[in-house]
């Protein structure tokens, strides 16, 4: 991803001045990451690697206001934040926001926050990424019939992204036992050794907080919480919260909804469960950002896909002036859509 250029640059400037606004009429940008990859991945076409995310810290570092988590929370019920203010976020625990991301955030002084669910550290792995490691290893073709999932052809890369996305639309709101072990078939009918590497360690946690990054809770597993009966919900909710704690000797303040879109993931009743866990602020992915009347427990985030400074930016201007739609009433609207 190339630099902005200095017309680029002005209207980043002066577009994110006017549009996200300063004080009490502020609004809060909070981008959502999950991986950074040392290099391009043709089957995570989405997860920027270390050159583009690089990049993406630049234009935040020489255009933006980019703050912790916590202060921009702070500032934002205060009505002081500053214009273009912005907050970096990763979601479930992968140990390359250790290994790639953490020095590129270093180098140029950029807080963030990672949301860690604990119960795939230490050699665990997701549900969706037995997927689509599954799919990476299979031959050119899949059969899933017994689990009333098809057959796939997999001639190219195209083709496996495809099957990725469809095996995982498909079994991502079943409920967790049920989930783990439809993609624990389809990695035997795949074959192949799945790498056990792909989220952090304690250690790596713990370096993290270490460095000055932000430890919040993901919820142990990474369930659907709608899809899950209120005392499983509680446990999974608290039981993050005390485990990273412990691990990190330090409070932990904010939370990450699974999934995170409202209604569908999650509802009022789950909001109500952060609150009652003790989190000051949590996080979904609904789309925009947040203002002085949003709710602080659902705090909407944007996810930066773009690959040039100027697509990246322009995204980042839209989603100023897509203003939060949940209410600390607990009321629900719907979102808009992404970008």
């Amino acid at each position: 991803m190339r630099a902005a250029s200095t017309l680029e640059s002005l209207l980043l400037r002066a577009g994110g001045s006017l549009l996200s606004g300063a004080g009490t009429h502020a609004s809060l940008l909070v981008l959502i990451y999950h991986r950074v990859v040392r290099e391009r991945d043709p089957l995570l076409p989405d997860e920027p690697d270390a050159a583009t995310f690089a990049a993406h810290m630049d234009l935040l570092a020489a255009h933006f206001n980019a703050l912790s988590l916590s202060e921009a929370v702070a500032r934002l019920a205060r009505g002081d934040l500053p214009a273009r203010a912005v907050c970096v976020t990763f979601d479930d625990g992968y140990a390359n926001n250790c290994e790639v991301a953490l020095p590129i955030l270093r180098s140029r002084a950029i807080p963030a926050t990672v949301f860690v669910a604990p119960g795939f550290l230490n050699g665990g792995r997701m549900f969706n990424d037995t997927i689509i490691e599954a799919v990476r290893r299979a031959a050119s073709r899949l059969d899933l019939h017994a689990d009333g999932l098809g057959e796939f052809e997999l001639p190219d890369a195209a083709a496996r992204i495809g099957a990725i996305d469809t095996i995982i639309t498909r079994i991502k709101h079943l409920e967790p036992r049920a989930r783990l072990a439809v993609a624990d078939r389809v990695a035997a009918a795949a074959g192949g050794n799945l790498p056990t590497s792909l989220m952090m360690s304690d250690a790596q946690v713990r370096a993290l907080h270490a460095a000055g990054i932000e430890i919040g809770a993901h919820t142990m597993s990474h369930p659907m919480l709608t899809q899950i009966d209120l005392p499983t919900a509680r446990a999974e909710i608290l039981s993050s919260k005390r485990v990273l704690e412990e691990m990190i000797d330090a409070p932990v303040r904010s939370f990450a909804y699974p999934n995170g879109r409202p209604v569908r993931d999650y509802g009022p009743t789950h909001v109500a469960l952060a609150r009652e866990a003790g989190f000051d602020y949590a996080v979904s992915t609904a789309w925009g950002a947040a203002t002085m009347r949003s709710d602080l427990l659902q705090i909407p985030r944007i996810a930066p896909w773009d690959r040039t400074p100027l697509g990246f930016g322009a995204r980042m201007l839209r989603a100023y002036r897509q203003r939060s739609f949940a209410h600390a009433d607990g009321t629900l609207r719907p979102s808009h859509v992404p970008g």
